[in-house]
Protein backbone atom coordinates (compact mmCIF):
# COMPACT_ATOMS: atom_id res chain seq x y z
CA UNK A 1 0.00 0.00 0.00
CA UNK A 2 2.87 2.21 0.61
CA UNK A 3 4.15 2.76 -3.13
CA UNK A 4 0.33 3.69 -3.93
CA UNK A 5 0.44 6.58 -1.22
CA UNK A 6 4.00 7.29 -1.80
CA UNK A 7 3.38 8.10 -5.56
CA UNK A 8 0.17 9.47 -5.23
CA UNK A 9 2.17 12.96 -5.28
CA UNK A 10 2.66 12.81 -8.41
CA UNK A 11 -1.41 12.01 -9.58
CA UNK A 12 -2.26 15.12 -9.54
CA UNK A 13 -1.00 15.92 -12.63
CA UNK A 14 -3.46 17.22 -15.82
CA UNK A 15 -1.27 16.04 -18.46
CA UNK A 16 -1.65 19.28 -20.46
CA UNK A 17 1.62 19.56 -21.42
CA UNK A 18 2.87 22.89 -21.23
CA UNK A 19 5.83 23.84 -23.40
CA UNK A 20 8.16 23.63 -20.49
CA UNK A 21 7.19 20.33 -20.11
CA UNK A 22 9.00 19.55 -23.47
CA UNK A 23 11.56 21.82 -23.03
CA UNK A 24 14.69 19.42 -22.47
CA UNK A 25 16.89 18.84 -25.55
CA UNK A 26 17.39 15.19 -25.99
CA UNK A 27 21.20 14.19 -26.36
CA UNK A 28 23.10 14.96 -29.75
CA UNK A 29 25.63 12.88 -30.10
CA UNK A 30 26.94 9.29 -28.91
CA UNK A 31 30.15 9.50 -26.67
CA UNK A 32 32.24 6.45 -24.71
CA UNK A 33 30.28 4.24 -22.58
CA UNK A 34 30.48 5.25 -18.79
CA UNK A 35 30.58 1.48 -17.55
CA UNK A 36 27.43 1.34 -15.73
CA UNK A 37 24.03 0.89 -15.97
CA UNK A 38 20.91 0.88 -13.96
CA UNK A 39 17.18 -0.19 -14.94
CA UNK A 40 14.08 -0.08 -13.17
CA UNK A 41 12.13 -3.06 -15.00
CA UNK A 42 9.09 -5.45 -14.82
CA UNK A 43 10.03 -8.92 -13.61
CA UNK A 44 11.73 -11.41 -16.17
CA UNK A 45 12.30 -8.32 -18.72
CA UNK A 46 16.35 -7.84 -18.23
CA UNK A 47 17.86 -11.66 -18.17
CA UNK A 48 21.47 -12.44 -17.99
CA UNK A 49 20.87 -16.66 -17.99
CA UNK A 50 20.49 -17.01 -14.21
CA UNK A 51 17.04 -18.59 -14.08
CA UNK A 52 17.83 -19.83 -17.24
CA UNK A 53 21.01 -20.32 -19.56
CA UNK A 54 18.83 -19.68 -23.02
CA UNK A 55 17.73 -16.80 -21.77
CA UNK A 56 20.10 -13.97 -21.53
CA UNK A 57 20.56 -10.89 -23.35
CA UNK A 58 22.58 -8.95 -20.30
CA UNK A 59 25.97 -10.80 -21.03
CA UNK A 60 26.73 -10.18 -24.53
CA UNK A 61 25.90 -6.66 -24.40
CA UNK A 62 27.79 -5.86 -21.23
CA UNK A 63 30.86 -7.41 -22.91
CA UNK A 64 30.61 -5.21 -26.22
CA UNK A 65 30.13 -2.32 -24.43
CA UNK A 66 31.88 -2.42 -21.21
CA UNK A 67 28.51 -0.91 -19.23
CA UNK A 68 27.86 -3.25 -16.79
CA UNK A 69 24.09 -3.66 -15.95
CA UNK A 70 22.12 -3.65 -12.60
CA UNK A 71 18.34 -4.32 -12.08
CA UNK A 72 15.39 -3.12 -9.97
CA UNK A 73 12.31 -4.91 -9.95
CA UNK A 74 9.21 -3.29 -9.91
CA UNK A 75 5.96 -4.87 -9.45
CA UNK A 76 3.48 -2.07 -10.41
CA UNK A 77 3.71 1.22 -12.41
CA UNK A 78 2.94 2.77 -9.21
CA UNK A 79 6.19 1.81 -7.86
CA UNK A 80 7.97 2.40 -10.80
CA UNK A 81 6.80 5.86 -11.02
CA UNK A 82 8.29 6.27 -7.42
CA UNK A 83 11.73 4.90 -8.29
CA UNK A 84 11.99 7.16 -10.96
CA UNK A 85 10.68 10.06 -8.42
CA UNK A 86 13.34 9.41 -6.37
CA UNK A 87 16.27 9.04 -9.34
CA UNK A 88 19.06 7.58 -9.33
CA UNK A 89 18.46 5.08 -12.15
CA UNK A 90 19.17 5.17 -15.67
CA UNK A 91 16.17 3.62 -17.65
CA UNK A 92 12.52 1.94 -16.87
CA UNK A 93 10.96 -0.51 -18.37
CA UNK A 94 7.43 2.18 -18.37
CA UNK A 95 3.83 1.20 -18.99
CA UNK A 96 1.07 3.32 -20.53
CA UNK A 97 -0.03 4.37 -17.16
CA UNK A 98 3.16 5.48 -16.00
CA UNK A 99 4.85 6.87 -19.03
CA UNK A 100 3.12 9.95 -19.57
CA UNK A 101 2.95 10.69 -15.92
CA UNK A 102 6.88 10.67 -16.35
CA UNK A 103 6.81 12.72 -19.17
CA UNK A 104 4.64 15.12 -17.12
CA UNK A 105 6.90 15.49 -13.88
CA UNK A 106 9.72 15.63 -16.06
CA UNK A 107 11.37 12.83 -14.75
CA UNK A 108 12.42 11.22 -18.27
CA UNK A 109 14.16 13.55 -21.19
CA UNK A 110 13.28 13.25 -25.26
CA UNK A 111 15.36 10.65 -26.95
CA UNK A 112 17.52 11.35 -30.20
CA UNK A 113 15.87 8.40 -32.42
CA UNK A 114 18.58 9.27 -34.68
CA UNK A 115 21.30 7.74 -32.24
CA UNK A 116 18.94 4.65 -32.28
CA UNK A 117 19.88 3.12 -36.06
CA UNK A 118 17.39 0.67 -35.40
CA UNK A 119 14.58 2.88 -35.01
CA UNK A 120 12.98 2.19 -38.33
CA UNK A 121 12.76 -1.56 -37.36
CA UNK A 122 9.87 -0.87 -35.31
CA UNK A 123 6.51 -1.94 -35.82
CA UNK A 124 4.33 1.19 -36.81
CA UNK A 125 1.54 0.11 -34.89
CA UNK A 126 3.99 1.19 -31.73
CA UNK A 127 6.82 3.36 -33.57
CA UNK A 128 4.62 7.04 -32.97
CA UNK A 129 2.54 5.61 -29.98
CA UNK A 130 0.74 8.14 -27.69
CA UNK A 131 1.62 6.57 -24.42
CA UNK A 132 5.57 7.44 -25.21
CA UNK A 133 5.01 10.44 -28.09
CA UNK A 134 4.22 14.08 -26.86
CA UNK A 135 3.78 17.01 -29.41
CA UNK A 136 5.83 14.83 -31.72
CA UNK A 137 8.85 14.59 -29.24
CA UNK A 138 9.62 10.52 -28.35
CA UNK A 139 10.26 10.12 -25.05
CA UNK A 140 11.06 6.15 -25.47
CA UNK A 141 11.62 3.43 -27.41
CA UNK A 142 9.01 0.85 -27.37
CA UNK A 143 10.14 -2.32 -26.01
CA UNK A 144 7.54 -5.33 -26.04
CA UNK A 145 3.74 -5.57 -25.26
CA UNK A 146 1.22 -7.82 -24.86
CA UNK A 147 -2.43 -8.53 -23.19
CA UNK A 148 -3.46 -9.09 -19.58
CA UNK A 149 -4.77 -12.75 -19.81
CA UNK A 150 -7.19 -14.82 -17.62
CA UNK A 151 -4.86 -17.52 -16.28
CA UNK A 152 -6.67 -20.48 -14.97
CA UNK A 153 -6.12 -24.26 -13.71
CA UNK A 154 -6.68 -26.45 -16.03
CA UNK A 155 -8.11 -29.34 -14.02
CA UNK A 156 -11.04 -27.04 -12.28
CA UNK A 157 -11.72 -26.53 -15.82
CA UNK A 158 -11.52 -29.86 -17.65
CA UNK A 159 -13.81 -29.84 -20.41
CA UNK A 160 -13.19 -26.38 -21.74
CA UNK A 161 -11.45 -22.83 -21.05
CA UNK A 162 -12.86 -20.21 -19.23
CA UNK A 163 -14.69 -17.95 -22.19
CA UNK A 164 -15.11 -15.16 -19.86
CA UNK A 165 -14.20 -12.53 -17.15
CA UNK A 166 -17.11 -14.04 -14.82
CA UNK A 167 -15.24 -16.44 -13.19
CA UNK A 168 -13.05 -12.95 -11.45
CA UNK A 169 -15.80 -10.96 -10.97
CA UNK A 170 -18.79 -12.91 -9.97
CA UNK A 171 -19.52 -15.85 -7.38
CA UNK A 172 -20.39 -18.91 -9.32
CA UNK A 173 -19.99 -22.52 -9.19
CA UNK A 174 -16.98 -23.76 -11.59
CA UNK A 175 -16.98 -26.54 -13.54
CA UNK A 176 -15.29 -28.68 -10.85
CA UNK A 177 -18.03 -27.90 -8.86
CA UNK A 178 -16.51 -26.40 -6.25
CA UNK A 179 -17.19 -21.94 -6.24
CA UNK A 180 -14.87 -19.40 -6.82
CA UNK A 181 -15.07 -17.76 -3.63
CA UNK A 182 -11.84 -17.87 -2.01
CA UNK A 183 -10.09 -19.48 -5.28
CA UNK A 184 -9.34 -16.38 -7.63
CA UNK A 185 -7.26 -13.73 -7.31
CA UNK A 186 -7.13 -10.00 -8.65
CA UNK A 187 -4.01 -7.32 -9.35
CA UNK A 188 -3.27 -5.50 -6.47
CA UNK A 189 -2.85 -1.99 -8.25
CA UNK A 190 -5.58 0.44 -9.23
CA UNK A 191 -5.17 0.21 -12.34
CA UNK A 192 -7.08 -3.11 -12.03
CA UNK A 193 -10.12 -0.59 -11.98
CA UNK A 194 -9.94 -0.81 -15.63
CA UNK A 195 -10.76 -4.68 -15.88
CA UNK A 196 -13.61 -4.32 -14.17
CA UNK A 197 -14.52 -1.26 -16.36
CA UNK A 198 -13.75 -3.31 -18.90
CA UNK A 199 -16.01 -5.94 -17.98
CA UNK A 200 -19.00 -3.87 -17.75
CA UNK A 201 -18.62 -2.53 -21.04
CA UNK A 202 -19.33 -5.68 -22.77
CA UNK A 203 -22.46 -6.85 -20.08
CA UNK A 204 -24.03 -3.62 -18.65
CA UNK A 205 -23.45 -1.42 -22.23
CA UNK A 206 -26.43 0.65 -20.63
CA UNK A 207 -23.86 2.62 -18.72
CA UNK A 208 -22.11 3.82 -22.19
CA UNK A 209 -18.58 2.92 -21.31
CA UNK A 210 -16.03 3.97 -24.43
CA UNK A 211 -12.72 3.71 -22.86
CA UNK A 212 -12.08 1.54 -19.67
CA UNK A 213 -9.66 4.74 -18.55
CA UNK A 214 -12.17 6.87 -18.91
CA UNK A 215 -15.07 7.17 -16.12
CA UNK A 216 -17.56 9.71 -15.36
CA UNK A 217 -18.79 9.44 -12.18
CA UNK A 218 -21.99 6.96 -12.67
CA UNK A 219 -19.61 4.72 -14.99
CA UNK A 220 -16.60 4.56 -12.13
CA UNK A 221 -18.91 4.20 -9.13
CA UNK A 222 -20.30 0.83 -10.98
CA UNK A 223 -16.86 0.09 -11.41
CA UNK A 224 -16.21 0.02 -7.87
CA UNK A 225 -19.36 -1.72 -6.85
CA UNK A 226 -17.85 -4.35 -9.47
CA UNK A 227 -14.88 -4.53 -7.65
CA UNK A 228 -16.29 -4.47 -3.78
CA UNK A 229 -17.98 -7.78 -5.35
CA UNK A 230 -14.60 -9.08 -6.43
CA UNK A 231 -12.85 -8.40 -3.01
CA UNK A 232 -15.47 -11.28 -1.29
CA UNK A 233 -14.57 -14.08 -3.80
CA UNK A 234 -10.35 -12.90 -3.65
CA UNK A 235 -8.10 -15.24 -1.78
CA UNK A 236 -5.42 -12.76 -2.06
CA UNK A 237 -4.53 -9.77 -4.06
CA UNK A 238 -1.28 -9.91 -6.38
CA UNK A 239 1.23 -7.82 -7.70
CA UNK A 240 4.39 -10.29 -7.12
CA UNK A 241 4.25 -12.80 -10.07
CA UNK A 242 6.53 -15.23 -8.19
CA UNK A 243 3.97 -14.91 -5.39
CA UNK A 244 1.07 -15.21 -7.71
CA UNK A 245 2.99 -18.22 -8.72
CA UNK A 246 3.44 -20.52 -5.43
CA UNK A 247 -0.46 -19.35 -4.53
CA UNK A 248 -1.27 -21.08 -8.24
CA UNK A 249 1.30 -24.18 -6.88
CA UNK A 250 0.63 -24.25 -3.34
CA UNK A 251 -2.57 -22.40 -2.31
CA UNK A 252 -5.46 -24.29 -4.22
CA UNK A 253 -5.77 -20.57 -6.98
CA UNK A 254 -7.50 -21.28 -9.61
CA UNK A 255 -8.40 -18.43 -11.34
CA UNK A 256 -7.23 -14.79 -12.23
CA UNK A 257 -5.70 -12.31 -14.17
CA UNK A 258 -2.48 -12.49 -14.81
CA UNK A 259 0.82 -12.16 -17.65
CA UNK A 260 2.12 -14.67 -19.83
CA UNK A 261 5.34 -14.48 -18.12
CA UNK A 262 3.68 -16.68 -14.89
CA UNK A 263 1.63 -18.67 -17.16
CA UNK A 264 5.06 -19.77 -19.05
CA UNK A 265 6.75 -20.34 -16.44
CA UNK A 266 4.60 -22.93 -14.43
CA UNK A 267 3.71 -24.51 -18.36
CA UNK A 268 7.59 -25.01 -18.45
CA UNK A 269 7.81 -27.47 -15.06
CA UNK A 270 4.54 -28.90 -16.57
CA UNK A 271 2.09 -27.67 -14.48
CA UNK A 272 -1.72 -27.78 -14.78
CA UNK A 273 -2.04 -24.46 -15.89
CA UNK A 274 -3.05 -22.07 -18.98
CA UNK A 275 -4.58 -19.00 -20.32
CA UNK A 276 -6.92 -17.72 -22.59
CA UNK A 277 -8.20 -14.39 -24.29
CA UNK A 278 -12.36 -13.68 -22.97
CA UNK A 279 -14.65 -12.78 -24.90
CA UNK A 280 -14.71 -9.19 -23.64
CA UNK A 281 -11.30 -8.33 -24.37
CA UNK A 282 -8.55 -7.76 -21.97
CA UNK A 283 -6.46 -4.24 -21.34
CA UNK A 284 -2.74 -4.45 -21.86
CA UNK A 285 0.50 -3.10 -21.91
CA UNK A 286 2.67 -1.46 -24.29
CA UNK A 287 6.22 -1.09 -22.91
CA UNK A 288 8.70 1.59 -23.35
CA UNK A 289 12.12 1.98 -22.33
CA UNK A 290 12.70 5.33 -21.07
CA UNK A 291 15.73 7.64 -20.05
CA UNK A 292 15.77 9.65 -16.74
CA UNK A 293 16.15 12.88 -17.06
CA UNK A 294 19.41 12.64 -14.60
CA UNK A 295 20.59 9.61 -16.08
CA UNK A 296 24.44 9.52 -14.94
CA UNK A 297 24.86 6.90 -17.62
CA UNK A 298 23.50 8.47 -20.86
CA UNK A 299 25.72 6.61 -23.40
CA UNK A 300 25.36 3.11 -22.06
CA UNK A 301 22.12 3.95 -21.83
CA UNK A 302 21.59 4.81 -25.57
CA UNK A 303 23.47 1.80 -26.24
CA UNK A 304 21.13 -0.13 -24.12
CA UNK A 305 17.80 0.66 -26.40
CA UNK A 306 19.34 0.27 -29.36
CA UNK A 307 20.54 -3.15 -28.44
CA UNK A 308 16.84 -3.95 -26.92
CA UNK A 309 15.28 -3.27 -30.72
CA UNK A 310 18.00 -6.13 -32.29
CA UNK A 311 15.42 -9.02 -33.13
CA UNK A 312 17.92 -11.42 -31.40
CA UNK A 313 16.44 -9.40 -28.23
CA UNK A 314 12.85 -8.98 -28.95
CA UNK A 315 12.67 -12.89 -29.23
CA UNK A 316 14.04 -13.95 -26.74
CA UNK A 317 12.36 -11.59 -24.86
CA UNK A 318 9.01 -12.45 -26.02
CA UNK A 319 9.78 -15.84 -25.43
CA UNK A 320 10.42 -15.43 -22.19
CA UNK A 321 7.59 -13.48 -20.84
CA UNK A 322 5.16 -14.29 -23.48
CA UNK A 323 5.08 -10.51 -24.98
CA UNK A 324 5.17 -10.06 -28.66
CA UNK A 325 7.93 -8.21 -30.08
CA UNK A 326 8.15 -4.56 -31.04
CA UNK A 327 10.59 -5.01 -33.53
CA UNK A 328 8.70 -7.57 -36.30
CA UNK A 329 11.41 -8.94 -37.87
CA UNK A 330 11.73 -10.61 -34.55
CA UNK A 331 8.96 -13.09 -35.42
CA UNK A 332 11.00 -15.33 -37.54
CA UNK A 333 13.64 -17.16 -37.17
CA UNK A 334 13.95 -16.76 -33.40
CA UNK A 335 14.47 -20.68 -32.02
CA UNK A 336 13.22 -19.61 -28.71
CA UNK A 337 10.31 -17.49 -29.97
CA UNK A 338 9.60 -19.92 -32.81
CA UNK A 339 7.72 -18.73 -36.40
CA UNK A 340 4.26 -19.29 -34.54
CA UNK A 341 5.11 -17.41 -31.27
CA UNK A 342 4.49 -13.89 -32.30
CA UNK A 343 0.85 -15.46 -33.45
CA UNK A 344 0.28 -17.10 -30.33
CA UNK A 345 1.56 -14.45 -27.79
CA UNK A 346 -1.35 -11.42 -29.62
CA UNK A 347 0.41 -10.27 -32.81
CA UNK A 348 -2.94 -10.12 -33.80
CA UNK A 349 -4.91 -9.16 -31.61
CA UNK A 350 -3.18 -5.58 -31.08
CA UNK A 351 -6.88 -4.05 -32.08
CA UNK A 352 -8.85 -5.79 -29.26
CA UNK A 353 -6.06 -4.82 -26.37
CA UNK A 354 -7.18 -1.54 -24.21
CA UNK A 355 -3.51 -0.34 -23.28
CA UNK A 356 -2.75 0.45 -20.24
CA UNK A 357 -3.25 4.72 -19.85
CA UNK A 358 -3.39 7.00 -16.99
CA UNK A 359 -7.14 7.81 -16.77
CA UNK A 360 -7.29 12.22 -16.40
CA UNK A 361 -10.26 14.22 -15.75
CA UNK A 362 -10.11 15.41 -19.13
CA UNK A 363 -10.70 12.72 -20.88
CA UNK A 364 -11.57 12.56 -24.96
CA UNK A 365 -14.79 10.31 -24.71
CA UNK A 366 -16.92 12.58 -22.59
CA UNK A 367 -15.24 15.56 -21.11
CA UNK A 368 -15.19 15.49 -17.69
CA UNK A 369 -13.93 11.80 -15.92
CA UNK A 370 -12.63 10.43 -12.74
CA UNK A 371 -8.94 11.62 -12.75
CA UNK A 372 -6.21 8.64 -11.22
CA UNK A 373 -5.81 9.91 -7.35
CA UNK A 374 -9.18 8.81 -7.10
CA UNK A 375 -8.45 5.76 -8.23
CA UNK A 376 -5.66 5.11 -5.90
CA UNK A 377 -7.20 6.10 -3.03
CA UNK A 378 -10.81 4.20 -3.64
CA UNK A 379 -8.84 1.06 -4.79
CA UNK A 380 -6.93 0.87 -1.63
CA UNK A 381 -10.48 1.24 -0.44
CA UNK A 382 -11.73 -1.31 -2.07
CA UNK A 383 -9.07 -4.53 -1.01
CA UNK A 384 -9.62 -2.90 2.65
CA UNK A 385 -12.79 -3.76 2.36
CA UNK A 386 -14.67 -0.49 1.88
Amino acid sequence: MKRFLHSCTALTLSLAFATSALSQEPLKELGAGEGALSIVAWAGYIERGETDKNFDWVTEFEKTTGCKVSVKTAATSDEMVALMNEGGFDLVTASGDASLRLVAGKRVQPINTDLIPSWSSIDERLRDAPWHTVNGVHYGTPYVWGPNVLMYNTEAFKDAPPTSWKVVFEEMTLPDGKSNKGRIQAYDGPIHVADAANYLMAHKPELGIKSPYELNEEQYKAALDLLRVQRTLVGRYWHDAFIQIDDFKNEGVVASGSWPFQVNLMKGEKLPIASTFPEEGATGWADTTMLHADSEHPNCAYMWMEHSLSPKVQGDVSAWFGTVPSVPAACKGNALLTDEGCANNGYNDFEKIKFWKTPVSKCESQGECVPYHRWVSDYIGVIGGR
